[in-house]
């Protein structure tokens, strides 16, 4: 019995947010920074991570850990993110720091 989830994955390295009611917290590993997709876009995800599943529910979260077996089962690099914001971001986990870490890719997916 699968549970909703509030993202798409397509193909090696691309996320799609696809629930308004819910934010997404990509994880892709411990020492990289985390990033908040919302329906306005993404933003830096500074606060703590939720415990556990409910939690995340109670803020209206879903965590969504890059490396874990059911996503991509590996760190990534380079990801995409379709955002409800009608934009696709490109994540570029090498350039971390500089204003290429995150910049829009393309400016209407739709």
């Amino acid at each position: 019995m699968s549970e909703e989830r509030a993202f798409l994955k397509s193909g090696r390295n691309t996320i799609i947010h696809k629930d308004r009611k819910l934010d997404l917290v990509i994880v892709n590993s411990e020492i990289h920074p985390r990033i908040k997709v919302t329906q306005h876009g993404l933003e830096p995800f500074k606060e703590d991570l939720p415990k556990n599943r409910r939690e995340a529910k109670e803020r209206y979260l879903e965590v969504v850990h890059i490396s874990s077996a059911d996503i991509f089962a590996e760190e990534k690099q380079l990801l995409f993110i379709q955002a409800l914001d009608g934009r696709e971001y490109k994540v570029d986990y090498s350039k971390i720091g500089t204003k290429l870490f995150v910049r829009i890719h393309q400016d209407c997916y739709l």
